[in-house]
């Protein structure tokens, strides 16, 4: 089953699974994007919007998703956003290098079959200094977890990924660097973090 056939059966029930678990953990975490200026940022992974009702009205907005129909419940929460919804694949962004002041990825690095190859184009369409905010579930390097990583394979399949080590993905992406990590939800699985794109040197 493709991801695209799946979240597409999935998004008339999606906010009433991950809504009210993970409301606070996402209110946090867009708490770091800036409250002032004109920035243009990515919500890459945007879903049915959740984070829409939580961002500065100040910026303007772009939403990326795999599925029409997670994109067409998103538009109903625009409010007033200045925001442009696109339909494309994290792992393969439709946009030009260094176009992005900011980007969001909620839920959608642990999500993706390739999580290496949507932390790098995320670090490619933003620009050198600026910042990308995730919230996902994620491994720590040498935690057993067993039941996840048997299980992930056939959560894989339908929604998630369960066996996503976060450190090995960013050690192969150099292009960002660690702000700040800290635990979101459920012991620590999810975890709120922040990077920060580095200026070419």
């Amino acid at each position: 089953m493709s991801l695209r056939f799946s979240y597409s059966l999935i998004a008339p029930v999606y906010d009433c699974v991950v809504s009210a678990p993970l409301a606070a953990a996402r209110a946090r975490s867009l708490e770091r994007l800036p409250r002032a200026g004109d920035l243009r940022v990515l919500l890459d992974g945007i879903g049915t919007g959740l984070d829409l009702p939580l961002l500065p009205p100040v910026h303007r907005y772009v939403g990326l998703d795999l599925t029409r129909a997670m994109l067409q419940r998103g538009r109903a929460r625009q409010g007033g956003l200045r925001l442009e919804l696109v339909q494309g694949d994290a792992m393969r962004l439709p946009f030009v290098d260094a176009c992005f002041d900011c980007a969001v990825l909620h839920l959608i690095v642990a999500v993706v079959p390739d999580p290496l190859a949507a932390l790098r184009e995320c670090a490619r369409v933003v620009k050198p200094g600026g910042r990308v905010l995730l919230l996902d579930k994620f491994l720590r390097r040498g935690e057993r977890a067993w039941l996840r990583r048997a299980l992930s394979p056939l959560a894989a399949r339908v929604a998630t990924r369960l066996d996503v080590v976060f450190e090995d993905v960013l050690e192969r992406t150099p292009q960002l660097s660690l702000v700040s990590d800290r635990p979101a939800l459920a012991g620590g699985w999810f975890r709120a973090i922040e990077l920060v794109k580095l200026a070419v040197r």
